[in-house]
């Protein structure tokens, strides 16, 4: 209600037909697109152990800064190359397959459009695919050839999986499962997995342990944008995100098998580490700069991977996802996706009239959501906000839960804040729940508790709307209609210019 009217609530619902028509197949194809467009910059001859990290720090906090490939990075092949800053600008759009003049909000509602009713589509085992055209096994496995950069001068080690997918299978079901989580270089043949309490892949290996089996485990770490993304988007246990790749993209992925652990990985990927986490092999990792936007997570002993083969096509290109201060690459793509999630997840628990959701940059898409509503009886913010904090979508390691008036534009952070400061009493306004599902990566558990596994944080929700009995004599916010400023906007905009 302060800014350019593009976000108003008309030209949202624009956004909400916005077909999806992918124009890429795999990531070279989505490469090409992007060098066509002349948004992308290619760096020959940086260092892992600093120049890289550099790069990320001046390029991946700012929208509309072009992709970086870095080649011949020192000490590895040319040709082996990383993929940084591919989620900003309209490369967003691209990704996603929406036409590059949608804003955030309007991709966020065409992708919740496009994704809400569809169903898996199984992935399709196939012979062969060209990520086999290089197979490393035995003594000449070596994952420290890859430019695998220390992205941050305090990491405990190089980050060879950042915008990575690791594929488990649950011992029990067949269950296959892809999750984000972090993969360190400990040698030529050895990579650290850190996982979550209560991630899907963290359960997968806890059942693994207990029967003590070793745990199958393949590591693909080039891939599409759009396959890292849907393999890092909440999903129901159960479900396999290699299906859900093909449900958004409306075929089959086609997948084959490793050599040692027999599980699917897609044939076009450009890089996949396979191996296996025995019981009882452990060795400190990070810490890593997380997204929380903190030097933390210093693991004391997690599993690692012992490395069986590495499948790669000539050439490879590594996807890298930078975890820097907030808010940064990754976090804008989980801006658009969470908050379409979420605001399914909240519809189907059966609360009305959710307007909008938006899952802040800024807190890394977790931890500041603001969820706007179209008020129809008493408690209907305290009820919106209270499902927010604690469905699938928004229960892992959050924070803070805003609930405003269908006026605000729910994701733009100052008209958030002002309707927090205008709109909310704090001794009647904010609820607090208690022992919430939270993370060792969370800042603010003590080292203590983060050693005895006491994983817990709280969340505050705010009921940022009128109150309700009354709202109707709430003052008039002495702002023009979206018709009237989008009328100043069309008339004056050049001033801005």
């Amino acid at each position: 209600m302060m800014n350019d009217p593009s976000a108003s609530a008309e030209i949202v619902e624009s956004g909400d037909n916005a077909a999806c028509a992918l124009e890429y197949v795999d990531l070279r194809d989505w490469l090409a697109e992007v060098e066509k467009r002349g948004d992308l910059k290619v760096v020959t001859g940086a260092s892992w152990e600093k120049d890289i990290g550099q790069v990320v720090e001046v390029m991946c906090h700012d929208e509309g800064t072009p992709s970086v490939v870095f080649d011949e990075v020192e000490g590895c092949p040319k040709g082996f190359r990383i993929l940084v800053n591919w989620f900003t600008g309209t490369r967003k759009n691209l990704t996603l397959g929406f036409p590059s003049n949608l804003n955030k909000l309007e991709l966020s509602q065409s992708y919740h459009q496009h994704t809400k009713n569809l169903d898996p589509i199984q992935h399709e085992i196939v012979e062969d695919g060209p990520v086999f055209e290089n197979v490393i096994e035995g003594d000449d496995i070596d994952v420290t050839k890859f430019p695998s950069p220390l992205w941050n001068p305090a990491d405990g080690g190089r980050y060879i999986g950042t915008g990575c997918f690791n594929i488990t299978r649950d011992p029990d079901t067949g269950w296959i499962n892809c999750g984000t989580y972090r993969v360190m270089v400990h040698d030529e043949k050895r990579v650290g997995l850190y996982i979550s309490p209560g991630k899907h892949g963290r359960i997968h290996r806890d059942k693994y342990m207990a029967k003590g089996d070793p745990m199958p485990v393949c590591i693909v770490v080039g891939s599409d944008p759009l396959s890292f993304l849907t393999s890092s988007t909440e999903a129901p246990e159960g479900m396999c995100e290699l299906d859900m790749m093909g449900a958004y993209r409306g075929e089959a992925i086609k997948c084959v098998t490793g050599k040692h652990t027999g599980l699917p990985f897609p044939a076009n990927s450009e890089i996949v580490i396979e191996g296996f986490i025995h019981p009882g092999n452990t060795a400190p990792e990070g810490p890593f700069g997380e997204w929380l936007g903190y030097q933390g997570g210093q693991m004391e002993a997690e599993p690692w991977v012992d490395i069986s083969a590495i499948y790669h096509r000539d050439d490879p290109i590594m996807l890298g996802a930078a975890h820097i201060r907030m808010p940064y690459e990754y976090a804008r793509y989980r801006a658009i996706s969470r908050s379409a999630v979420l605001k399914e997840n909240i519809a189907r628990a059966g609360v009305p009239d959710v307007d909008n959701v938006w899952a802040h940059e800024v807190g890394g898409s977790r931890l500041f959501l603001a969820i706007g509503i179209k008020q129809r009886y008493p408690g209907h913010a305290t009820q919106a906000g209270h499902i927010a904090a604690t469905c699938h979508a928004g229960a892992y390691l959050g924070r803070i839960v805003v609930v405003v008036d269908e006026d605000v534009d729910v994701s733009n952070l100052e008209e958030v804040i002002w309707a927090v400061c205008t709109r909310c009493d704090p001794a009647s306004g904010i609820d607090i729940i208690h022992n919430m599902w939270s993370s060792a990566l969370d800042p603010v558990i003590s080292p203590d508790d983060r050693k005895a596994g006491k994983l817990y944080n709280s969340r505050a929700i705010i009921d940022a709307c009128r109150p309700f009995h009354w709202k109707e004599e709430f003052q008039e916010v002495n702002a023009p209609t979206p018709e009237a400023r989008r009328e100043a906007w069309d008339k004056w905009g050049h001033l801005r210019d």
